[in-house]
């Protein structure tokens, strides 16, 4: 097994509280202790969390930041069969959240049929989805505009996280997100998301068809640069066509950072009003 002992830990603790569980799943340039205040949120309300890592992740920030190499060469498979095994391990089907990468993630569980409920927010691109705003094309050069970073990995400086993540908040916000929060990321997922219309054999494909899916809510950010709101229509234009209920979401004068800057809690409460509603 590639899952971590805490991971381990987390799947143990959540099987034998009887509690419904709720998978979180962090996105690129993130850790899974950014998931810290949506766990106690949804533990509050009833619920057992866990939010496994992307595979080889330090556990803290600080880890992170003194050996930046350990992110480079993660594709989104590798990822989603990771979270897909920690899912398998729960005594019952989850409710999957996820937000960017993770958001993708998210949507690839479900198309799994891994997901009692899932919850994608601010998701990256898949394949069939066409728009490509200028913001999502500059939010992406750090990684993009190098090929060489395809199988580096690349931190954010201020101003690109400024852009990218933070340019819905205020300046000294923006400067303690950035302080707290991001970490270098895998180069391999920007490249995949980026070729994955014109790569019949991309990893960065979602079964939107299936049964088994799921109810699904996308949220998206009226603001946000890295996945602009045109995207999170085309997705859900695809994901509605299923069979089981589906719902989208805009939250207005919300960036990129939603799901971890001063105003988290709002989109927790759609998300966890969703989560009720059908799991």
């Amino acid at each position: 097994m590639s899952l971590t002992p805490r991971e381990r830990q987390e799947i143990a603790q959540a099987n034998a509280s009887g509690r419904k569980p709720v998978v979180f799943v962090h996105g690129l340039w993130m850790l899974a202790t950014s998931w810290q205040p949506w766990r106690a949120f949804f533990e509050e309300n009833g619920y057992a969390t866990l939010a496994p890592g992307w595979p080889d992740d330090p556990e803290t920030v600080a880890q992170a930041r003194a050996n930046p190499r350990v992110f480079a060469g993660k594709s989104v498979k590798q990822v989603t069969d990771h979270m897909a095994e920690a899912i398998g391990t729960l005594s019952r089907p989850p409710a999957v959240i996820g937000h960017s990468f993770g958001g993708l993630i998210t949507q690839q569980l479900a198309g799994r049929g891994l997901a009692a409920v899932s919850v994608p927010m601010d998701s990256a691109p898949f394949r069939g989805v066409l728009p490509l705003p200028l913001s999502a094309l500059r939010s992406g050069l750090p990684v993009l505009g190098n090929p060489a970073n395809y199988r580096r990995s690349v931190a954010l400086t201020y101003e690109e996280f400024r852009y990218s993540f933070a340019n819905a908040v205020g300046e000294s916000e923006a400067k303690r997100l950035y302080e707290t929060y991001p970490v270098a990321g895998s180069g391999i997922p920007l490249f995949q998301a980026a070729t994955a219309n014109i790569n019949p054999f991309t990893e960065i494909k979602v079964d939107t068809k299936t049964p088994r899916r799921g109810p699904m809510l996308l949220i998206t950010g009226a603001k946000d640069h890295i996945a602009p709101s045109a995207i999170a229509n085309a997705s859900y234009k695809k994901q509605k066509r299923n069979t089981a209920p589906t719902a989208i979401r805009e939250i207005p004068n919300r960036g990129h950072s939603l799901v971890f800057d001063s105003g988290w809690q709002d989109v927790a409460e759609a998300a966890l009003a969703f989560v009720k509603e059908h799991h």
